[in-house]
């Protein structure tokens, strides 16, 4: 082998026939694939419908018991807002993982392994430490039209999409799309904000020009304490969020995120108070941050260092209000809304 190791990054949502082809591509070339899956901070939704643990299991039974020895695979954060604190993050879990497997890191062999084929694949670029294995694009649907394939089967499929699905997947990671399809509530979940999210973009089908939504977002820490509000309806029905919402076309962004702030909390502290706390602000524009669209927050950080907490309750679109310590909410990753997390990591130093 000319490698020791040959690094494989992707988010693997599902891991379909092109993923294989180049994973046992990898293993000719390098003793030992580190797979590093993706996006492992994120709450379960239609882009990212399936947690590491099943995507460990997909990789896993695709290649074969008689690979599972020459596969280490890893966890990998996001840091939508920080690609140094990304690069740092696959350098450090590699090495771990093959400190890990009894190598030392600083000796190994090591490539990375992927298609160059469009800008998606600019992070190939960013590790010139590892020699890169460039593999010819595979015949295979994307990731991305797999997972609309497998929410438009539905319960009944009734266009055929299971067969385009079956047809670009291991057979043993069909399987294991079937049971999720058929048996796993999460699967209804995602299948009713699927729906959702289909009607909300065909509501803007006719505008004449793809429309760029404006948000706000309050970042209220108190005491050691984030303000947090469950979320009452899709998209991300269930998760912990920051309050917030869209811009008026008669407010400022600031007024905007005030008022949104009061409507889904009941935040009973002053407005020149509020505006007095005001600590910092930044805009997330990641392209990816939500799935209805492009969709641009601006977000403020209030801060009270000291004081007993306001009472709070969920209103409008929060079915629940809470304080939360902060070290906790930092914790929260997959329970936490769309790029929350590290709005939230942005503020408050570890992002």
């Amino acid at each position: 082998m000319e490698l020791d190791y040959l690094v494989f990054i992707g988010r693997f949502e599902p891991f379909h026939n092109g993923h294989a082809a180049v994973a046992r591509h990898a293993l000719t070339r390098a003793g030992k694939v580190i797979f590093l899956v993706g996006s492992a901070d994120k709450p379960r939704s239609t882009r990212n419908p399936w947690t590491v643990a099943e995507r460990t299991v997909m990789i896993q039974a695709a290649l074969g018991d008689e690979l599972a020895s020459r596969l280490l695979i890893c966890p990998l954060r996001d840091h939508l807002y920080n690609e140094s604190l990304w690069i740092a993050g696959v350098q450090r879990t590699v090495a771990e993982a093959i400190r890990k497997d009894g190598g030392d890191p600083s000796g190994a062999r090591v490539g990375l392994i992927g298609m160059d084929k469009d800008a998606s694949s600019y992070y190939l670029k960013e590790f010139p430490q590892w020699p890169l294995v460039d593999v010819r694009h595979t015949e295979a649907l994307s990731a991305t039209e797999l997972r609309r394939y497998l929410f438009e089967a539905g319960d009944n499929d009734r266009h055929g999409a299971l067969l385009l699905l079956r047809g670009n997947v291991p057979e043993p990671v069909f399987d294991m799309l079937e049971a999720f399809r058929k048996s796993a509530p999460a699967y209804q979940e995602l299948l009713a904000e699927h729906r959702f999210i289909t009607q909300y973009k065909e509501a803007w089908k006719a505008a004449p020009y793809a429309p760029t939504f404006v948000t706000t977002d309050a970042v209220v820490v108190h005491s050691g304490h984030l303000l947090l509000v469950r979320r009452r309806a899709a998209p991300g029905k269930g998760l912990w969020a920051l309050p917030g919402g869209f811009v008026g076309q008669d407010e400022s962004i600031l007024d905007a995120a005030i008022r949104e702030l009061r409507e889904e909390t009941r935040l009973k502290v002053p407005t020149p108070v509020l505006k007095g706390s005001l600590k910092g602000s930044n805009v997330f524009d990641h392209p990816d941050r939500s799935q209805r669209g492009r969709t641009i927050t601006h977000a403020y950080h209030f801060d009270f260092p000291a004081g007993e907490l306001p009472d709070v309750r969920g209103s409008d679109d929060a079915d629940k209000a809470r304080w939360i310590l902060v070290s906790e909410a930092l914790d929260m990753g997959p329970r936490l809304y769309e790029d929350h997390l590290h709005i939230i990591e942005f503020f408050l130093g570890r992002g």
